[in-house]
C-alpha cells in the first residue's frame, strides 16, 4: 500500500533512504536506519547525497554496502577511520526525487502523504492535514494530522483505509468508533450545538 522515502519538505527535490546512526568499524564505515523498502539502491548506484545536520547538502561517492541487524553499513570514498565515519552521524543519505523506484497502482510513497486532508468516512469529520507519519512499534505507521491547533494520531492501516488520491492530496479512512472522539476536529453540526450551549 505505502513505501517509505521520505523527504524532508513538500516539494523537497531529494528523498532519502537512510540516517547514519553511528561508526561501524575502523575503517569509515557508518551503520545507518534505512528509510527504504528499496535497499537494493544501494547497488544500483554509487553517487549518493548527504543531507548534513545544518542543511546542507553534499554528493558522495558509495564504495560498498551490506546489511547487518536491520541496518546497512555504507562505506564512502574518502571516509576512511572512526573520526571522518563519526562526523557524518545523523546525516540523511539521499537521491534526487525523480530516481525514486516508480510504483505498482494502489502505492504511495510517505513521503507523498504530507499534505494530504484526511476525512473519517465513518464520522463524516474532516480529521486534518497531514504534518508527519510516524514510524514505530507497529507494522502501520501513524498519521499525525494537524487541523488548527488540534493534534491526532491515526493509524495508516490498510483494513482502515477507504481511498487515497495523492495528486488530489485526499485520504479516506473507516476508522474505529471512539478512535476521534477525544481529539478529533469538531464537525459543524458539533460546532453549531456548542455555539447555541454558549447562548443559553
Amino acid at each position: 500500500m505505502w513505501k517509505t522515502e521520505r523527504s524532508a519538505d513538500i516539494g523537497d527535490e531529494f528523498i532519502s533512504i537512510a540516517r547514519i546512526v553511528k561508526p561501524q568499524g575502523r575503517r569509515g564505515e557508518v551503520a545507518a536506519d534505512l528509510h527504504t523498502d528499496f535497499p537494493q539502491r544501494f547497488a544500483e548506484r554509487r553517487n549518493l547525497w548527504l543531507l548534513m545536520p545544518d542543511g546542507s547538502r553534499r554528493s558522495a561517492e558509495l564504495e560498498g554496502h551490506w546489511l547487518h541487524k536491520g541496518r546497512v553499513i555504507l562505506k564512502f570514498s574518502g571516509v576512511d577511520d572512526i573520526s571522518a565515519a563519526q562526523a557524518l552521524a545523523g546525516c540523511e543519505v539521499q537521491i534526487p526525487r525523480d530516481q525514486r523506484a516508480q510504483l505498482e497502482s494502489g502505492s504511495a510513497y510517505v513521503s507523498d502523504l504530507v499534505g494530504c486532508r484526511v476525512r473519517d468516512t465513518a464520522s463524516g469529520r474532516e480529521l486534518g492535514e497531514v504534518a508527519e507519519v510516524v514510524f514505530g512499534a507497529g507494522e502501520a505507521p501513524l498519521l499525525l494530522l494537524r487541523h488548527g491547533a488540534r493534534e491526532l494520531l491515526v493509524p495508516f492501516a490498510q483494513e482502515f483505509l477507504k481511498s487515497m488520491d495523492v495528486a488530489g492530496k485526499r485520504i479516506e479512512l473507516t476508522l474505529p468508533e471512539g478512535m476521534t472522539d477525544l481529539d478529533g476536529p469538531l464537525t459543524e453540526e458539533e460546532k453549531a450545538e456548542q455555539r447555541s450551549g454558549k447562548s443559553k
